[in-house]
């Protein structure tokens, strides 16, 4: 090999390694979207399971919110 071509092998390397450092922070955002989607995804497919499980086996007590908000709306009526 004579200098020329070692200078355009050198040459093409060094832009090569450039292109690479430029381009590494947008592949590596992208894994990172990806793996953060999957994780989302998986979340709320455990949710709706999760979900699904206690709709069922929900307690037909009223909660605390219920039971006073029917009382001022009866108190209301009675007061009218």
């Amino acid at each position: 090999m004579n200098t020329n071509q070692i200078e355009g092998l050198t040459g093409m390397a060094a832009v090569l390694a450039i292109l690479v450092l430029l381009a590494l922070p947008s592949v590596l955002g992208i894994v990172r979207d990806r793996r953060i989607d999957r994780q989302i995804r998986e979340a709320q497919e455990i949710g709706d399971v999760k979900v699904a499980q206690k709709s069922s086996s929900r307690s037909t007590v009223p909660s605390t919110a219920t039971w006073y908000a029917d009382g001022r709306r009866s108190k209301k009526l009675v007061s009218s």
